[in-house]
């Protein structure tokens, strides 16, 4: 954990927020400025800066972010109809929170490019 990072201020429930789902290796919770009507964050437990920090280790926590993000989207109702999975690194590739994470976008049609 670190002391300074939002994200690890929501795992470990020191800052509010809507959790759709916890276990001893993710959390997921609602986006707090929602760019789609369903907008979830899926965050390893463990303080990771950016995907360029990780390493072969942490291959498996990634998987588990993805496939939560699948259960998630079926356990919504959407997974079906799609979903956009994004992960962004550094500044500028739009990542705000240094905090791994993954956003799961659901519950309209999308478009391409995002922006």
């Amino acid at each position: 954990m670190s002391d300074d990072c939002l994200f690890c201020k929501i795992a470990a429930g020191d800052i509010p927020a809507k959790i759709i789902y916890q276990d001893d290796n993710v959390v997921a919770f609602e986006d707090i400025s929602p760019q789609a009507p369903h907008h979830v964050v899926i965050i390893p437990q463990e303080h990771i800066a950016t995907v360029n920090d990780l390493q072969s280790e942490h291959t498996a926590l990634v998987g588990k972010l993805v496939t939560t993000a699948k259960s998630i989207a079926a356990d919504c109702g959407f997974a079906d109809q799609g979903y956009r999975l994004v992960m962004n690194c550094n500044a500028a590739g739009g990542q705000t929170v240094f905090h791994v994470h993954l956003h799961l976008l659901g519950g309209r049609s999308l478009t391409w490019p995002p922006g």
